[in-house]
């Protein structure tokens, strides 16, 4: 008997179908390390699979690999999920990955600390936008489970230290797999549909693997965009989430996140108390010094005896008088001597008191003054200015000198 004659491609397309066609190869998770990772700029990841002994080539495209929480490196655990088939260009079967999560708790970490630095480079972190608490809430939501006795400790202390706040619980799941998108939902409903004035998030103690859903990616950084503040409480003091560091403020328990959230009604009490006291000082205080005021005022003199002060006020008020009119004579005077100085000196040099003398203005017959006989002629008509006239001259002879 003769064997099938194939070709290379035949035979890959065979062993394809014959692979697809297995159920147990369908759908399968396998163990182990991951080998040459690339990961492409199409978005998709190829790397290899290995153990001790062996190798699997493997492929997680850009669909499915953009839900992968961590970053995948060389050296790290993985369980991967997904069917095997062969890949009939290269005639070689590999594994084409659905889901990848790291194997063990130290993988999980190690994807945790990787975005743990991401968030903190985006600034998720910083105290500077994290928002302060209200310091008396009206409204107060708690996203939790209904049921354990986290939620009865926060209900209790709510309750003793400030009754006046209304508490609403939004009931959600802190463990397992639908864990962290309930608590998402959770911080949404408060923000878009009843808005709070704080929010608590958290749980009880437990292990890491109970109180993982709070390093959820998503979650983290719904609680950073919340626009309501957010108290984190989770596990107990010494338990740190990702929740922890974005919210606006971290409690160690449950129970101290409550007593965080509101005031404690005995303590506002001795607050106002205290307060009353000091104002009612303060005005008893005013008071007195009003009282005083105004005894002082009524024993005054002219309180005492109004008419005296009014007389005291007019003889004050004629000296005064008297006193701006000596003032004013006194002024006047001295106007008067400074004027009649003037008047001297005006006197003393008034042209008219030389001609007084027995001096005279000769000017021709335009009105100029002649100063010099070099500008007059025989037979020019002058004007001459005596004390007392003016008599007119006709020029008959003219001398230089004295």
């Amino acid at each position: 008997m003769s064997a099938e004659l194939l070709t290379v491609t035949q035979l890959n397309e065979y062993l394809r179908m014959t692979m697809d066609a297995n159920p147990f190869l369908a759908n399968l998770s396998v163990r182990g390390e991951i080998a040459n990772f690339t990961h492409h700029k199409s978005g998709h990841f190829y790397f290899s699979l290995k153990d001790e002994t062996g190798t699997l080539r493997a492929v997680m495209f850009r669909s499915a690999a953009q839900y992968v929480n961590f970053r995948p490196e060389n050296g790290m655990k993985v369980i991967l999920t997904g069917r095997v088939s062969v890949f009939p260009r290269d005639g070689q079967y590999q594994i084409y990955v659905n889901l990848m999560q790291p194997d063990g708790l130290g993988a999980l970490y190690l994807a945790l600390e990787q975005l743990k630095r991401q968030l903190a480079a985006e600034g998720l972190f910083d105290e500077a936008r994290k928002k302060p608490l209200p310091r008396a809430p009206q409204t107060i939501g708690l996203v939790t489970s209904p049921t354990g006795a986290a939620v009865r400790d926060m209900i209790d202390i709510l309750g003793r230290r400030f009754p006046l706040a209304r508490v609403v619980l939004y009931p959600a799941l802190v463990q397992g797999r639908s864990a962290p998108e309930s608590l998402v939902g959770g911080v949404r409903f408060f923000n878009d549909q009843l808005p709070v004035d704080v929010m608590i998030i958290g749980r009880g103690g437990g292990s890491a693997e109970d109180l993982w859903a709070f390093n959820d990616e998503a979650l983290a950084r719904t609680v950073a965009a919340s626009r309501i503040p957010v108290i984190s409480a989770v596990g107990h003091e010494t338990d740190f989430t990702l929740c922890d560091l974005v919210a606006d403020l971290r409690a160690p328990t449950p129970s101290a996140a409550a007593e965080l959230a509101v005031p404690d009604k005995t303590e506002l009490r001795q607050q106002l108390l205290g307060a009353a006291h000091t104002l009612e000082g303060a005005i008893e205080g005013k008071i007195a010094a009003l009282r005083t005021a105004v005894k002082d005022l009524a024993a005054a003199r002219p309180m005492q005896n109004p008419q005296n002060y009014v007389a005291d006020k007019r003889m004050e008020l004629s000296y005064l008088t008297q006193k701006q009119e000596a003032a004013l004579d006194m002024l006047f005077l001295k106007q008067k001597n400074s004027f009649a100085a003037l008047c001297g000196k005006m006197q003393t040099l008034s042209p008219l008191s030389v001609l007084a003398r027995g001096y005279a203005a000769v000017f021709d017959g335009q009105g100029k003054a002649v100063c010099s006989v070099s500008g007059l002629s025989v037979g020019d008509r002058l004007h001459v200015r005596l004390r007392d006239g003016v008599a007119m001259a006709t020029v008959t002879e003219l001398a230089k000198g004295d």
